[in-house]
């Protein structure tokens, strides 16, 4: 497995709840936020998956929230790519404060749709390996 590529987040105030938490929800959007990243990163944009007829799909997403985070706190968002033999890959993330308090862990199934034939592509790994200019980011 590669060293997680990782984004930094700062919480907005808008993003927190009554109780002045980061809603549960903004999670996901963070999450999703470090995968476009990592994708941005290593050279397969939105665009060059569109342009190739697939689109990146979560197909489920498990968190733990383990730590209350609030507004204005810095945190870094990881992003690890695990890789299996069929047509799903898991992603594995981990949301921690600028101390290495860990604040939650989503791990997230995914796959790549065909955007025509709207069936998950075999072998994604390989697919992303072609594609990218940085395998190493996806742990190929």
């Amino acid at each position: 497995m590669s060293e997680p590529f990782s984004v930094p987040v700062t919480v907005r105030g808008y993003e927190t709840d009554s109780l002045g938490h980061l809603n549960q929800s903004v999670y996901l959007q963070y999450a999703e936020h470090a995968r476009w990243a990592l994708l941005q990163a290593a050279g397969v944009g939105q665009a060059e998956l569109l342009a190739q007829g697939v689109a990146p799909v979560v197909l489920e997403t498990t968190i733990r929230y383990l730590r209350e985070l609030r507004a204005g706190e810095d945190v870094e968002v990881s992003c690890v790519f695990e890789w299996g033999e069929g047509k799903t890959f898991r992603v594995l993330q981990t949301i921690a404060k600028a101390d290495g308090t860990v604040s939650a862990e989503a791990a997230s199934v995914g796959g790549l749709l065909d955007l025509k034939e709207r069936r998950l592509v075999a072998q994604p790994q390989e697919f992303f390996r072609k594609l990218t200019t940085d395998p190493g980011l996806f742990g190929l």
